[in-house]
Order: C-alpha cells, then structure tokens, then sequence
C-alpha cells in the first residue's frame, strides 16, 4: 500500500510540475507578445551619441552644470500613442510634463520636459520655423522684467539656457517667440518654471532636433484638453 501510495503522489506531483511548467511558458510568451506589440514602455538609451557632431562631444564633455538624475518617468522612451496626429508631428504635454514626437503604427518616442510655469504656460499649434544648433540667446523684454538683471545677449555653449539646440515656433509666419531647446538646468526636467519655452536635457533635444524637419506641426496642449495621460 505504500508503495503504491508513493507511486500516486509521485504521478500527482510529476503532474503538477508540468503544469507549473506549462503555464510558466504561457507567462513568458504573452510578456514577449507584449513587448513585440508595443505594450509595453522600452527605454531609449538616453544618452546615445550617434547623432552627435564633433562639436556636441567636445561641448558636451565639458559641461558647467552638474548632471541631474533624470527620474525614470523623464527619461526618454517609446510609448503607446492613441491621438490621431500623423506622424513626424510633436505633441505637447504639459500638464504631465512630455513631448512626443509622433511614429507610425501608433506608437511615439515621450520625452520628459520642463514647461511654463503659471501664468507663462501657452498652448496652441505652430509650425518649426527656424533650427540652430548651440543657439545664442537674447532675453525678451519680458524676461528682463520678470527675472531681474540680465545680460543682453549670450553666445552659444554649455552655459547658454538654451542648451544644445533650439527649435523655434512660427505662427502664420510670424515668430511666437516660443521654443523647444536644451538646458542648462537637467534637474528640473518635468517641473513648470520656465518662461513658456519648452526645455529638454540637451541629449533628448540633440535626439529630436535629428528628426525633425523644418514646417513639422507642433500641436501644444493646455493640460484640460489632453487626451491621455501616460502614453
């Protein structure tokens, strides 16, 4: 009777093994679906320097400003997209702090941003009008007013608030005075405090400025009007 006792466990356990086996596999293959399908968030290498010139290595080796731990939620990633906005156009988020840079087949690359803070913050459609890599700046009369002294005029570089690139926002032809640029400032990236500009670490603004031609749509959307949340 023992014996046979051992032998029914034994069967019952080979038995539940399997099962465990079998839906282990399961497990595994609807994850890998997920991943294949774009279910699922994959992170971008941010800090990727194929598109770089020599210009951006040796700037961007030796910068003034401390680097900044981007949270991951920041960091660059390919995500879900579910508006209808074809693709090559940049979508704004800034009541959750990303940009968008549409893809084909429903899915888009999210960066993390710094956006307006209140009272600065804007949202509309303009087109890129103008691009210019390690851009100078020239505060706004307004900017002069709100933050105190400053100087008239900044060259390009590291030090510059404008950061790596500049990507400038025309409407009917006419500069908005709005841009999407680099920083000087990683840390703040998904905060709001800036001047109505749209900031990016200046490896995400290197990423997109790369992809983006002039006359691309950018579509800015105040925080009530967005669609989705998370991607």
């Amino acid at each position: 009777m023992i014996q046979i006792n051992k032998f029914v466990l034994g069967r019952v356990f080979t038995s539940r093994m399997r099962d465990k086996v079998t839906a282990m596999r399961a497990i595994a293959f609807v994850i890998i679906a997920l991943v294949l399908g774009g279910c699922m968030e994959g992170t971008l290498a941010p800090a990727t320097e194929a598109g770089w010139s020599p210009r951006d290595r040796q700037l961007m080796s030796n910068l003034p400003y401390a680097q900044a731990t981007i949270p991951m939620e920041y960091r660059r990633h390919i995500v879900q997209y579910t508006r209808k906005e074809a693709p090559g156009t940049i979508v704004i988020d800034t009541g959750n702090k990303f940009l968008y840079y549409v893809l084909p087949k429903g899915q888009a690359i999210r960066y993390g941003i710094t956006v307006g803070e209140a009272g600065q913050a804007w949202s509309g459609i303009a087109t890129v009008g103008r691009k210019e890599e390690w851009p100078s700046w020239t505060p706004t009369a307004g900017e002069h007013a709100r933050l105190g002294p400053l100087p008239a005029f900044v060259s390009g570089g590291p030090q510059n608030p404008m950061g790596a690139r500049g990507l400038y926002l025309y409407s009917g032809g006419t500069d908005t005075q709005y841009r999407i640029h680099g920083t000087n400032q990683p840390e703040y990236i998904g905060r709001a405090i800036s001047s109505g500009c749209i900031r990016m670490t200046n490896e995400d603004v290197i990423d997109l400025y790369n992809r983006v031609k002039i006359g691309t749509i950018v579509v800015v959307l105040a925080p009530t009007h967005w669609a989705f949340a998370n991607g």
